[in-house]
């Protein structure tokens, strides 16, 4: 069976966050997106400590999904260079995991 994963991607606004999700889901190249809001990023960039809000996406999908999920991603993005960050999910209830399968493989 394909290993789950939670990819992260963080927005600059709820309007681009809500969007990709939107994408992924009827794409059907994942299961479940949730959007944190409000979260507070400080992180270096062209040279200097930058403090913003951004929204978080935390993408719920299979591995084997991981590419599509990356390029549709950068597709939509908003950042020249956006966040798409993976980690396998170590344990999950077996139903749960079956609705991701189910969920991301029905087309």
């Amino acid at each position: 069976m394909d290993n789950a994963i939670i990819i992260f991607c963080t927005t600059p606004d709820m309007e681009s966050a809500e969007d990709i999700s939107q994408k992924l889901i009827e794409s059907k190249l994942a299961a479940c997106c949730n959007i944190i809001s409000n979260m507070k990023s400080v992180y270096f960039w062209k040279n200097k400590i930058q403090h913003d809000q951004e929204q978080l996406i935390l993408i719920k999908t299979l591995a084997s999904k991981f590419t599509s999920v990356q390029e549709l991603i950068s597709a939509e993005h908003p950042y020249d260079l956006p966040e798409i960050v993976s980690v396998k999910i170590a344990d999950v209830s077996k139903s749960y995991l079956s609705w991701i399968t189910e969920t991301v493989r029905a087309k």
